[in-house]
């Protein structure tokens, strides 16, 4: 396994829980939720939900923030933007906006795992306009093209 980078965090709640894993060869770090008292989440509604934490992300790294395959599953939740993205230079409270997917109104308790963190690297682009663009088997096929 490769050496793991050190992320800074600050709590910016007594109710906030340090991020965990499932396993030793998960990706994704738990995020909970920071609430003091359960939170009712109606059916199509989006409800913001504090994790009490703020983290220092490495240059050259972004936390993406995805659904926890549990709580997607068993109770139609996710995050309202599907992934999330938290740049390095965010220092504010990771907010996960949770939507319900469901037609029944669910209930996030408190200290419960909302959705897992993963930080990523990535690389730079320089975009560079050009008149063309080179050929390919593909083309400009789109949609279901490569399923022929």
């Amino acid at each position: 396994m490769a050496d793991a980078i050190n992320v800074r965090f600050r709590r910016t709640s007594s109710l906030a829980h340090i991020p965990t894993r499932g396993s030793e060869k998960a990706a994704g770090y738990d995020l909970y939720a920071a609430v003091s008292e359960p939170v009712r989440i109606e059916p199509h509604q989006t409800v913001s939900i504090d994790t009490g934490l703020q983290f220092e992300i490495p240059d050259g790294y972004f936390a993406a923030i995805y659904a926890r395959s549990g709580i997607a599953s068993r109770e139609g939740l996710r995050p309202a933007n599907c992934t999330g993205v938290c740049d390095s230079d965010y220092r504010g409270n990771y907010i996960v906006a949770l939507h319900n997917d469901s037609e029944h109104t669910r209930t996030v308790e408190p200290g419960e795992r909302i959705a897992q963190m993963v930080v990523i690297p990535y690389l730079p682009v320089a975009f560079e306009e050009a008149e063309t663009l080179s050929e390919t088997d593909r083309g400009a096929g789109g949609f279901g093209s490569t399923g022929r």
